[in-house]
């Protein structure tokens, strides 16, 4: 029988409802559809991180992307599409902790961080596991994503509706620092050009 981690409880939830007009202004290429090096999309390999450590994954898509929607279900995630998406982060987030509102907190990250350490996303849960109520990785002195939230702040996340996330409650809230040796938390696919430097 597995031992059983800290980290159990936590549900990931992984954001991958946004268009990614950076990327393309047209709206035609889905940066969290692109092929990495290794063969996986962009919000796949950032699924595999979580699932790596964590019993259960969310993943929040938008309407109309069905081939990344398929490609993270069949890497066992639960995928959730939310229909009000278009109206900012905020939305998409409160939509997907919806669907996980029994876990002992969550670890949410961003579908276009692929190269997020699976020991940072550890470190993550086991501090809200062991009691506190957000926990962020720093690297060199920046704090990046995932972010982790425990139980208490559900109610505060379910209301979340603007394009702002949850960066009030970073805000407003007690957070505990985990010091990372992660640069990927400050890693992002914004552009072309940042997808080239993964290649």
């Amino acid at each position: 029988m597995p031992a059983i981690r800290y980290s159990d409880g936590i549900t990931g939830i992984l954001l991958a409802a946004g268009k990614g007009s950076r990327f393309d202004p047209a709206g035609v290429s889905n940066k969290l559809a692109q092929v990495l090096p290794g063969g996986d999309m962009v919000a796949v390999r950032a699924a595999k991180t979580l699932l790596s450590t964590l019993r259960e994954v969310v993943v929040v898509v938008r309407p109309g992307t069905d081939s990344l929607a398929d490609a993270l279900r069949q890497a066992g995630c639960k995928v959730v599409q939310c229909e009000q998406a278009g109206a900012g982060m905020g939305v998409s987030l409160a939509y997907a902790v919806s669907h996980a509102r029994d876990a002992a907190g969550w670890v949410i990250a961003l579908g276009d961080m692929p190269v997020v350490r699976a020991d940072t996303v550890e470190a993550l849960a086991e501090t809200v596991a062991h009691g506190a109520g957000i926990a962020v990785p720093v690297h060199e002195g920046r704090r990046g994503n995932p972010v982790a939230f425990g139980a208490i702040h559900l109610p505060r996340l379910l209301q979340l509706n603007e394009d702002q996330g949850a960066r009030a409650l970073l805000r407003e809230c007690p957070v505990s620092e985990v010091m990372v040796n992660d640069p990927g938390i400050h890693q992002d696919i914004d552009t072309l050009e940042d997808l080239r430097r993964f290649g």
